[in-house]
Order: structure tokens, then sequence, then C-alpha cells
């Protein structure tokens, strides 16, 4: 492609994406596709010569995006968020267009420093402690498995580094999380080599929040049974309900047994933004490392992890490599991220967080975090007063997690679940909406996050009303 060319399409493309965000209303949430159908609608060997980009677009057009689920809708209310902005857009054009891999200092010092400023002003934000360190990881899954490994060798002094797994002394390391936590604690605790079995899954209460006194009990009891608890990791707005680990007591009982503690906050984090909201993070000064993804409710595009540590060095001593042609002059004197993560390859994530932070304003932030968990309340208010619905667990954020049950009504849990399920199905058929569920002490729930960047009341009234009407009809 020309210069030419590339600016005649660069152009056509910033109009349609700005036709596209002005219009997404009009597209239907969910893709309505059949599985096969988008594979089947595209050839089936590459081509031999070069294609136009006309067609191209026009394919994308045509093809690709009828099958695309458009989470920037504003009745996306599934899953959590994978939010963009227009500021975050913009960064990405010139990330893309400067092509760096920011692995050293040397490689872009400006992708090292910004990050170094980025990560400081989260911090600030969030109101973390003094002795917390920021770099940004790809998302909170990977932000999570390093934590597991650093935990790994900080607890063996580095020996499996060292020496790998041959004296056996993975096989008695343990790791403690709630039944509620993320599956990425159980994978990462896998790919880590602990191994499955020593995970150990601690109750959670009536609020779905993992029970302090059943964490110490079970480290009472590993530690007698001749295992060596190694790391907890707490959960701060769990997956399912957006339930809250009690950070502090758990924090304590970590820093009894000399445990690691990593807090996963990948969506709720957000929220401590808001200084009314940061009691969310009561105890985080016993967290050895904690994460949370901008990418998520911070409106800036994936992928974006925040992770901080308290102890660097852990975290540099667990990842450090230096082959010959990676030294450089500058190493005494800089930060080099390919030591502080898994990949040696990183890409330029702190561009567009900058780009958000300035362009919304830290107030800015906080308008739209503070609107999003006052529309939740909202919701949970118009479930509470209808006596066909039931909430399912407490709203701590932005998430309510409910399911249609009419009073009027005796219905089994295999009943309740049929008839939720089709009503879900049936709404998002619909293209209007888009929820998901989850289980709740094994009962099927509803989820409605609300999150997305340009979702309002509008968008949520439309949703209740919805439900309700499409409920009539069970």
């Amino acid at each position: 492609m020309n210069r030419k060319s590339f600016r005649k399409y660069g152009h056509a493309m910033i109009d349609w994406i700005a036709d596209y965000m002005e219009h997404i209303d009009e597209y239907p949430v969910l893709a309505q596709v059949e599985p096969g159908e988008i594979a089947d609608s595209l050839p089936k060997s590459p081509p031999e010569e070069p294609e136009e980009m006309e067609a191209i677009f026009n394919d994308f057009k045509g093809i690709l995006l009828p099958g695309m689920t458009h989470w920037q809708h504003p009745s996306f209310f599934a899953y959590f968020p994978a939010n963009t902005s227009e500021p975050s857009i913009l960064a990405e054009f010139l990330t893309a267009a400067l092509g760096a891999q920011c692995m050293v200092w040397q490689t872009s010092p400006a992708a090292t420093e910004l990050e170094e400023v980025v990560t400081d002003w989260l911090h600030h934000m969030l109101g973390l402690p003094e002795h917390f360190t920021g770099v940004i990881q790809d998302t909170a899954s990977t932000s999570t498995l390093c934590a597991l490994l650093c935990a790994r060798e900080r607890a063996t002094s580095f020996a499996i580094n060292e020496h790998g797994f041959r004296d056996g002394s993975s096989q008695s390391l343990i790791v403690y999380t709630s039944e509620e936590a993320h599956s990425s604690v159980e994978k990462g605790v896998k790919i880590s080599g602990f191994g499955k079995d020593q995970l150990r899954l601690i109750p959670s209460g009536a609020d779905f929040a993992m029970i302090p006194e059943e964490l110490e009990r079970a480290i009472n009891a590993d530690s007698k049974d001749g295992y060596l608890p190694c790391c907890v990791v707490a959960t701060v707005g769990t997956t399912s309900s957006t339930a809250m680990d009690p950070l502090r007591p758990i924090g304590e009982i970590c820093d009894h047994h000399g445990l690691w503690l990593h807090v996963d906050a990948a969506m709720a984090g957000t929220a401590a933004i808001l200084p009314e909201m940061r009691y969310i993070l009561d105890g985080i000064e016993f967290a050895d490392s904690f994460v949370f993804n901008p990418h998520k409710w911070m409106f800036t595009n994936f992928d974006c992890s925040a992770y901080f540590c308290k102890d660097p060095k852990a975290l540099t001593s667990t990842f450090e490599i230096l082959p010959e042609y990676l030294k450089t002059d500058a190493d005494l004197q800089v930060k080099n991220f390919r030591d502080w993560g898994i990949p040696l390859g990183r890409r330029f994530r702190a561009l567009k967080l900058w780009f958000v932070i300035r362009s919304f304003g830290v107030k800015g932030l906080q308008e739209k975090i503070r609107a999003h968990i006052e529309l939740a309340k909202e919701f949970e208010s118009w479930v509470r007063e209808d006596p066909q619905f039931e909430l399912m667990a407490p709203v701590t954020i932005n998430l309510v997690c409910f399911r249609y049950h009419p009073s009027n009504h005796t219905l089994s849990e295999e009943e309740l679940e049929q008839i939720n399920k089709a009503l879900m199905d049936e709404l998002n058929r619909s293209g209007k909406m888009f929820i998901t569920h989850t289980r709740l002490k094994g009962k099927f729930t509803l989820r409605l996050c609300i999150a997305q960047t340009n979702t309002t009341r509008e968008h949520v009234q439309d949703a209740w009303d919805q439900l309700r009407a499409s409920a009539s009809n069970f």
C-alpha cells in the first residue's frame, strides 16, 4: 500500500469508526449468527495476488461485522466490561504506528518512563500504600500468575528457579483462595507448578466472601500435616457476584503465618478512585501484590492490567534474565520492565492510559464510575420492589445478581433454572441487551453489570422494562 492509499483509507476508517460509535446502539448487542457461519463465508485459501483495500474493508463490514458481539454497546450488561473510549482509541493508533517493542529502557525510553509515571498516578488515585510499585501487564490472569511465581520462589529461597522441581519442594507448597475466586487462580496454580491438588478453596459466607476463620483453619491443618502454606489470593470483587473478601483479617492471618498475599481486584479496583469507595481496599497494606484492570472499568482499550508489588526485588529476582545482547550502558540507572513479568516483548500500553487519564481527568473518571454505581443501586431497588424477581447476592458496586421468581408460584430450583435460562436466552436473542449468568451456592443466577463507558439510566431502564415484559410470558 502506498502512502496515498494509506491516507485515503485511514481517513475512511476513522470516519467509519466515528459513525460506528455514534450509532452503535442500532446494532444487536449479541452477534446473531450460527456457529461456522462466518468461516463458511470466507475463502478456504489465501489470495495469490494482492487485493484492493476497498474489497477488504467491504468484507470486514459485510462478513465480519455481523459476527461481532458489540462490547461497546451501552446495553452490554454481560460478564465484566472490556471498555474503550475515544482518547484510548486514538492512542492505540499511535501505538500501532510507532510499532515499538518496549522491552527495555533503551528500546523506547519514553515508553518505560511514561509507564512509571502513569502507574504512579494510579497509585495515587487508588490511595495505595507508599511502598507499592507498579508495572503494566496484559491481563489480571498474567498478573496473578506473576504473583504465584513470586510467592513460590520466596517460599523456597528461589530454589525452584535454580534447580527446578527435582527435590520435590513444590509438592508441599499450598495456595489458598476463595471458592468464589476467578478461574485464573486455578490456572495459575497449574502453570506455576503447584498443582491443582495443592490449591485449597476456602468456603465463603452468605455474602459470598471468603471466611477468614476458615482460612486460618485450613492453614493450621496443612501446617500440622507437614505442608508449607505459601500464598493466599484474596478477591476484591469476585466474578460471579463482586463479593469483597475481607482484606484486613485475611492480611493479618497472612502476616502471622508469613504467607504471600495477592489481591485480585481486576474489575472492582477501579471503584477505589472514589474516596467514598476506598474502604473496599481496607487492609491492602498487608498485600504483597495487587492487580486491577483499567481495561475493564477505566475506559482504556484491552489490554492494560495494572500490577503493584510491595517488593520489586522479589519480582525481578523471579523473572530476571540478562543475555549479552540485551545489556546496555543504562541498565544500572533505569527500570527494564522485561524483568517485571513473563514476556520479554512489551507493548506501549502506558500511552493509552495516559491519554485516558488526561482526557477525562480524575474527576471525569470519578463521575462515570459513581454514575454506574448509582444506576446499579437503582436497578437493585427495582428488583427488591417487584414481587416477580429476587436478589441473589448483595450489590457491592455495579453488579446486580437476581432471578425471576414469581412470589405467587411454588417452583423447584430446577424449574427456576429452566425459566431463567429461557428468559436470558430470549433477551439475548433479541439483540436489544446482553446479560449472562452464574451459579451462587448452586442456584442459577442472572447477572447485570452496569459498567459500559456510555451506559445511561435510559439503557438501564430499558433493560428492566424488557426483563419484566419477557418474564411475563413465562
